[in-house]
């Protein structure tokens, strides 16, 4: 996954303007903490250019899923331990991290 520590100084960085609804821009802020909106939103986008380019980097080990229940995947995931690809309909599992998120897996991804 995309960390701030190995990217570019912001004083490197081009300048771009994004118009973003006054709501989601709020919502940003409070996700964010410490590391500010524009960071999150940096982190964002790296983390989808990671994965649909193919250079996913998984951001969770194992021992950070707690439980996991089968499921059925409704749209196309990517699994948040493999990155390996999950079409619609196919059997998945969902796991239930450490911080309390729900992520993606692939059938395969918890064996051992």
């Amino acid at each position: 996954m995309y960390t701030l520590q190995h990217r570019t100084p912001t004083t490197e960085m081009e300048v771009t303007s994004i118009r973003l609804e006054r709501e989601l821009k709020e919502n940003l802020k409070k996700l964010s903490g410490n590391q500010g909106y524009q960071a999150l939103i940096r982190e964002v986008l790296w983390s989808y250019v990671q994965q649909k380019s193919g250079q996913f980097r998984p951001g969770l080990t194992p021992e950070q899923i707690r439980a996991s229940v089968e499921a059925v995947a409704q749209r196309e995931e990517t699994c948040a331990l493999t990155g390996k690809t999950i079409q619609p309909q196919d059997s998945m599992m969902l796991g239930w991290t450490t911080n309390g998120e729900m992520v993606p897996l692939s059938q395969d991804s918890l064996a051992v």
